[in-house]
């Protein structure tokens, strides 16, 4: 297997030397992967590569699609929007079949732009915000879910607890703001009231006005739309000023390094996130790789696999690589059996498979919350 990375500002044609046991001739077809390979959410982009890089192997292994191999062109948009429209730029004028990515949605709806311009389907395995399908584009899909589901989800959870209260913040993201009002919504719906509700600014490390309003509002649960740094950041500053309330958030929580930066602190914190298909009795043998590999093949890592796996299939079952093809196939209500399970697309390009659950932190290690 072959791939070809690049920065946002450098150019394509670096080679990394990968061939595949079958055989090291030129791949024919090139698909695109982008995400943050560098800056604070790098752990996601590695993810996606990690999971890509299988995805090409294991289908190269097996003769390509439709006879031809697959080559991976891997673009970096560091989760900067800017970034990321010139990384689909690039990507575009390498005439990519497909572009994998992006992760943050806030560069997923920019570069998503480019792509149609230039009638390239675009499968996110972690984009989240509903506008990301809500545009009336054909080219855009994703087999991770939506925030709307995903705020409805831990509003749900929350609500079993009564006479609890929540406060709600978000970093201004695209993905961490649409998650917050979204959960808020939700949560309104079920006739309960945040305490309060703000933004927070990414990129601080001192938050202990906001650990101050939040110990002086008894807060019992804290919903963030955002990610694992500030996360951690709050959950440890708690602790420290003894304020026992529990941090809730979406998947972006779900990662290793979340418990890198909350040690203990993070205990009891609550996610919501996919089913892990690292669960799934067929994905034995491909968990293994990964963890033979020294490798933890968590949370997007088989969204990403699943993502390629699924343009594939839909090339294969359209008997072509041609864009407008594989993207009537992907909405023509087809069923794709891959290693998330058995998904499709609805006419927006969201995913029809596997909905949210909760999780929960402790020991180090993410669980099924009861």
């Amino acid at each position: 297997m072959k791939v070809v990375s690049t920065l946002a500002k450098a150019t394509f044609g670096v080679t990394l030397g990968l061939a595949l046991a079958t055989g090291a001739a030129r791949a024919e077809i090139p698909v695109g992967l982008a995400g943050p390979m560098t800056g604070p959410e790098a752990q996601f982009g590695e993810q996606f590569k990690r999971g890509a890089m299988k995805a090409v192997e294991d289908i190269n292994a097996k003769g390509g699609v439709l006879g031809q191999k697959i080559e991976l062109v891997i673009g970096d948009d560091a989760c900067d929007p800017k970034q990321a429209r010139s990384v689909a730029e690039d990507l575009s004028a390498k005439k990519v079949a497909v572009v994998i990515g992006h992760f943050c949605s806030g560069s997923s709806i920019p570069a998503s732009e480019v792509y149609q311009e230039n009638g390239i389907p675009q499968i996110s395995p972690g984009s989240t915000s509903p506008k990301y399908t809500e545009r009336g584009m054909d080219n855009v899909f994703r087999v991770c879910g939506r925030d709307d589901q995903q705020g409805g989800v831990a509003a749900d959870y929350l609500s079993k607890f009564k006479g609890k209260t929540v406060a709600i913040i978000h970093d201004k993201s695209a993905y961490g703001k649409g998650l917050a009002d979204e959960f808020k919504k939700a949560l309104n719906a079920k006739g309960v009231e945040e305490v309060f509700y703000e933004a927070i600014t990414a990129g601080e490390k001192d938050y202990s006005a906001l650990v101050t309003k939040i110990k002086a509002a008894r807060v019992d649960y804290l919903f963030l739309g955002g990610y694992k740094t500030e996360g951690g950041l709050i959950v440890r500053q708690m602790r420290d000023q003894g304020v026992a309330t529990t941090l809730v958030g979406g998947d972006a929580l779900l990662v290793e390094e979340y418990w890198a930066i909350t040690g203990p602190a993070g205990q009891g914190t609550l996610v919501t996130f996919s089913p892990d298909p690292r669960l799934l009795p067929q994905n034995a043998q491909l968990v293994k790789y990964f963890r033979d590999h020294k490798y933890e093949p968590e949370t997007y890592t088989l969204y990403s696999y699943a993502a390629l796996q699924s343009w594939a299939l839909a090339a294969e079952k359209a008997k072509s690589v041609d864009p407008v093809k594989v993207m009537a196939t992907l909405k023509s209500g087809a069923k794709f059996d891959t290693v998330i399970g058995t998904v499709g697309f609805d006419a927006k390009g969201d995913v029809v498979g596997p909905t949210y659950v909760v999780y929960v932190w402790k020991d180090g290690k993410y669980t099924y919350a009861e």
